[in-house]
């Protein structure tokens, strides 16, 4: 099997046809299969993602099995094409409105999931109770929302089509917050002049404001706290949970 890629605690391999995702040990068993799962019903909404083939065992490490899909990455065509930059930005978007516009119920509601994170960090209980207090009175949604949507997790095919990947943080909610999150993330790579023309981007398209956006800020990022253990993007996050920083 060829390595495409290794992280800090898994290996992804392509296998002929087949992209084989190992986790080591540190994974649970219970996110492994919660990611299969979403991989699954995201696909049954009809978007062009990988199809899943299976959860398995290689070597005693747990493994998902799904197509491997041939392209190039978003991340790829922003640095091949420097000069069509706005017209990628702009279709980069539009894809992650498209998923936007698709729904399944059986997903884990996006709120939910920030609520839980932000419980499972080490802010004092005074904090952790007002950011549940201000979620609990953000509108909810039911749009499909990707969680970790950044050019990398975006492959076009040699045909035009392109494919999502990476279902890992799937939730059903609000699609603002899910732009904020890919805002954010691309803040924290240090991407702040492309954070900002995303931002602008997606809510030009969403016909959204900036005032809405840094609602969902603190929330977010206070979640992102739960598995964040690198001190300086901690002190962003936290400068960004306090609303220090925007």
């Amino acid at each position: 099997m060829q390595i495409l890629a290794k992280r800090k605690n898994k290996v992804v391999y392509r296998d002929g046809d087949k992209l084989v995702k190992v986790f080591d040990e540190s994974y649970s068993k219970s996110d492994i299969l919660n990611e299969a799962i979403n991989q699954a019903r995201v696909a049954e909404t009809g978007l062009n993602i990988p199809r899943f083939r299976e959860v398995t065992v290689i070597d005693g490490k747990s493994a998902i099995v799904s197509d491997y899909i041939e392209g190039e990455t978003f991340s790829r065509l922003f640095e091949r094409y420097p000069d069509d930059r706005k017209r990628l930005l702009s279709l980069f978007v539009s894809i992650q409105r498209d998923v936007h516009a698709h729904k399944h119920l059986l997903l884990t509601k996006y709120i939910d999931k920030l609520k839980m994170k932000i419980l499972q960090t080490d802010l004092d209980a005074s904090t952790r109770y007002d950011l549940s207090m201000r979620l609990d009175g953000m509108r909810r949604h039911t749009h499909i929302c990707h969680g970790d949507f950044i050019p990398s997790n975006v492959i076009m095919t040699a045909d035009g089509t392109p494919y999502i990947i990476d279902w890992s943080h799937a939730s059903q909610g609000n699609s603002t917050a899910d732009g904020t999150k890919s805002y954010l993330l691309f803040r924290m790579m240090g991407a702040d002049a492309f954070a900002e023309d995303y931002l602008d981007e997606f809510l030009t398209q969403v016909a959204g404001t900036r005032e809405y956006a840094r609602e969902w800020i603190p929330l977010i990022a206070a979640a992102q706290l739960a598995k964040t253990t690198d001190p300086a993007r901690r002190e962003m996050l936290l400068k960004w949970t306090y609303e220090e920083e925007t």
